[in-house]
């Protein structure tokens, strides 16, 4: 893989209850537990950043496919849920809902760029195998 660009975050403090920034700057957040996971949640979590990250990208990739098939995707949207909790090895996993909006596009066509969307976006293909993705389309 030819790398196209490279992002660098430092993650200070006592991990969850800490602070991250980007070497750039441009991110620059102070850290907290949620308090369903016993935390003050007077920062934001890193669950928070993967949604955001992952719906961002998922979006880019929804809009990519979307144009190559010549579909409207004017008004297009993706949410992300992401939860976390225990797994059965001792430590902790994700699961993670993508909930896709084609205002514009039958459910059956949203569905089927949704899903391709979710073979060329790199956060699924970095997640395939290793977290439970569901991709939904929305109730427009």
């Amino acid at each position: 893989m030819r790398i196209l660009y490279t992002a660098e975050a430092l993650a200070t403090g006592d991990g969850r209850n800490g602070h991250a920034r980007t070497t750039d700057g441009k991110v620059d957040v102070e850290l907290a537990a949620p308090k369903e996971m016993g935390g003050s949640g007077e920062g934001t979590n890193p669950e928070q950043l993967f949604a955001a990250g992952y719906a961002a990208c998922f979006h880019s990739a929804l809009r990519l496919v979307g144009k190559q098939a010549g579909a409207n995707i004017d008004d297009s949207a993706v949410g992300a849920k992401v939860g976390i909790g225990p797994n059965d090895a001792g430590g902790f996993g994700l699961a993670v809902t993508l909930e896709v909006s084609l205002p514009h596009l039958s459910r059956a066509d949203a569905q089927a760029l949704a899903d391709k969307a979710h073979q060329v976006c790199p956060y699924s293909n970095a997640t395939r195998g290793n977290i439970d993705v569901d991709v939904v389309v929305a109730e427009d």
